[in-house]
């Protein structure tokens, strides 16, 4: 393909070197943010054991794969939403194909997903509650909520009088902090 054509597909006139330039700026926005939060990532890391963690599941492995990346680029509404997706994933993954719950349905709810896994001991009441309040803060970001509704995005950071990155920042600092906590459990931790 010539470098015409090349430009023809794209439909834009931008030649590959104005599209370094524009990764560059990107990369460098926030950088000291970014070293941060990698940092934050490879402490955490450090609790998931010496040999890592099994993630049962391909769809967990890859939600925690790019929650991490989300992470440390400040994408932070991903953040939450991959992170809640991993704990779903992993933990619904692991009662199927590690404890061989026969009866667990084809699509199961994730209350139902954490009820088991409480009652397998696999999640203390800490983590269920947790859990619950990341669903919780995932939901408002995946449907839509009114302005007066108390869970709505808009209303708990106008309720916060903080700015929203802020907000959605720590938010994502919970979320990913609790995906690894989760993924540090006896049944994942590879010791």
């Amino acid at each position: 393909m010539s470098r015409e054509d090349w430009q023809e597909d794209l439909f834009s006139d931008l030649t590959e070197l104005d599209l370094v330039r524009y990764i560059m700026a990107d990369t460098h926005n926030d950088l000291h943010g970014k070293v941060a939060r990698l940092r934050q990532i490879t402490d955490l890391g450090r609790e998931l054991g010496l040999n890592g963690t099994m993630i049962f599941g391909a769809a967990a492995s890859l939600a925690w794969e790019e929650a991490r990346s989300s992470f440390v680029h400040g994408n932070f509404v991903s953040t939450v939403l991959l992170c809640q997706s991993m704990a779903e994933q992993l933990l619904a993954a692991f009662l199927c194909n590690g404890l061989m719950e026969n009866d667990l349905p084809r699509r199961v709810d994730f209350k139902e997903t954490l009820k088991r896994c409480y009652d397998n001991g696999i999640l203390s009441e800490q983590d269920t509650q947790d859990l619950k309040k990341l669903m919780n803060l995932r939901n408002p970001l995946s449907h839509f909520r009114h302005i007066d509704d108390d869970s709505s995005v808009e209303r708990r950071f106008l309720n916060q009088k903080e700015p929203i990155q802020e907000f959605m920042r720590r938010d994502a600092q919970f979320a990913i902090g609790l995906a690894t906590r989760i993924l540090s459990k006896n049944p994942f931790r590879v010791d």
